[in-house]
């Protein structure tokens, strides 16, 4: 018999050269081969080589630079933000109404652990994609509803490969069948009290009670990889650039000076001060002028430093941001260079970016499914009535998705040019109530409210308009 292990191993052996090619932040060594010679062959099968060590050296990375974490929390924070509003598009209002209110009630407790909320699981899912490259979170059916819990990446088990019967295999802890569809996922089961891993053998989970959500690089890829896989080795290189421009100065300030006795006669000190072996611990103090016996001569220690390793430094910053596919101000900090228009160009590009991950990756592979399955175990429990779901499922599982509203970097000039465009038929009250992160009919039903409680108080407010004029509310 052959283990699992042995099968993976006798796999990937012709491929390990892949370790230096296809990932540098999987390298051993970054000087071994060429480092820009194209890896080739089964791109696959270079993440799943890469897998596990950049996983690890992501994690550092995010742990101690601070770069590293910044770039990470600028994605969060842009990407899910304060969680996502779900629009039923169901054709009938109560029970688009029905299911919005039950949705609420339920994200709640939704937490299977019971820390955080169902937008802070999104939140902590999302960062583990980031970081880990892909994020595992499992449906859990309790006497209480349905519940979600976050699983570590590693737990999936990345060594189980195996070919099965009929044409089904297991590739790296995911099971698919004879037509490559996903059924099943080995999850290796974890004590949260225990400190240490005892690598209990893996157990089998169905592929509906999971959600694997990863950001797609290659076609059938089966794992994710870290979104810090470009900058890897850059952000240990600028780790390096800091410390050793900081030990620099540490020399620099622990040696004032050399005195140096010409005529090698001398004996004892030509400095009042207290003096241990060869070095003067004092004797220096500001403002004075020290007289030298004749003979004596010194000179002040002035330690070579890296030629315009400040702009060197910023450079390496560049890189790390492009990388990792953030505005570099998002990831130091630093808007010493900054106008209204590179800010405004920069945060445009990135909106891009996380738009394009939140419609074409957080929606489809996890949104999506999260809805799905508490809409049917809603209708199952009785909690939402739905006597037509069996007919009609599709109208119940249809949702828009409302991501986080983004901050404008000019709220006047953003807000007149959106009146403008509803004016003018190029965009419905709809599209930019979404893109302020609310639902219509919330919006409109609070405003109805307030119209209503402002009446019978006998209360009136102006409303500013795009022409600078104002109408009585």
């Amino acid at each position: 018999m052959v283990g699992p292990l042995a099968i993976f191993q006798r796999m990937v052996a012709p491929f390990r050269v892949l370790r230096h090619r296809a990932y540098e932040g999987a390298t051993a060594n970054r000087w071994t081969g060429d480092r820009w010679q194209s890896a080739g062959g089964n791109q696959n099968l270079g993440i799943l080589v890469a897998l596990q060590p950049m996983r690890a050296r992501a994690r550092t990375a995010v742990q101690n630079n601070p770069y590293a974490a910044a770039g990470t929390n600028a994605w969060e924070a842009g990407a899910v933000g304060a969680g996502f509003t779900p629009t039923p598009q169901h054709p009938n209002r109560n029970a688009r109404l029905a299911t919005t209110s039950a949705y609420k009630r339920w994200k709640r407790r939704a937490d299977a652990d019971g820390r955080t909320d169902l937008d802070g699981l999104f939140s902590a899912a999302f960062r583990a994609m980031v970081v880990d490259g892909e994020s595992l979170l499992q449906f859990i059916v309790t006497p209480d509803g349905l519940r979600l819990r976050l699983i570590p990446a590693e737990l999936l088990d990345a060594t189980r490969n195996v070919e099965l019967d009929g044409g089904a295999r297991i590739i790296a802890g995911v099971e698919f069948d004879a037509n490559d569809r996903r059924i099943a996922y080995w999850i290796r089961p974890v004590d949260p009290v225990q400190v240490f891993d005892t690598y209990a053998p893996p157990v089998r989970l169905p592929a509906d009670d999971i959600i694997h959500l990863f950001r797609p690089l290659a076609a059938g890829q089966v794992r994710g990889v870290t979104w810090f896989a470009p900058c890897l080795l850059t952000i240990r290189e600028l780790d390096q650039l800091l410390d050793a421009l900081l030990v620099g100065a540490k020399v620099a300030a622990m040696h004032a000076g050399f005195l140096i006795d010409q005529n090698g006669a001398m004996t004892g000190s030509p400095y009042d001060g207290i003096q241990v072996g060869s070095i003067m611990e004092s004797g220096l103090e500001p403002g004075t002028l020290k007289v030298l016996p004749a003979g004596y001569d010194i000179r002040f220690s002035s330690p070579a430093q890296a030629q315009q390793a400040i702009e060197f430094a910023k450079l390496t910053l560049r890189g790390i941001a492009a990388g990792l596919g953030v505005p570099e101000h998002l990831m130091t900090g630093d808007l010493s260079g900054a106008n209204y228009s590179s800010l405004r160009a920069g945060m445009v590009d990135f909106r891009r970016r996380v738009e394009a991950i939140q419609f074409h990756v957080l929606v489809p592979q996890l949104l999506q499914p999260i809805w799905e399955r508490f809409i049917t175990l809603a209708v199952l429990s009785g909690e939402l009535d739905a006597p037509d779901f069996e007919t009609a499922a599709e109208d119940y599982f249809a949702v828009e998705w409302i991501p986080p509203a983004q901050d404008s970097v000019d709220p006047a000039k953003d807000a007149e040019a959106t009146a403008t465009m509803i004016a003018a038929g190029l965009m419905s009250r709809r599209q930019a109530v979404a893109a302020q992160g609310y639902d219509i009919e919330d919006l409109d039903a609070e405003i109805a409210s307030d119209r209503e409680r402002e009446a019978r108080l006998g209360l009136s407010f102006t409303v500013p308009v795009a022409n600078g004029q104002a109408n009585a509310a």
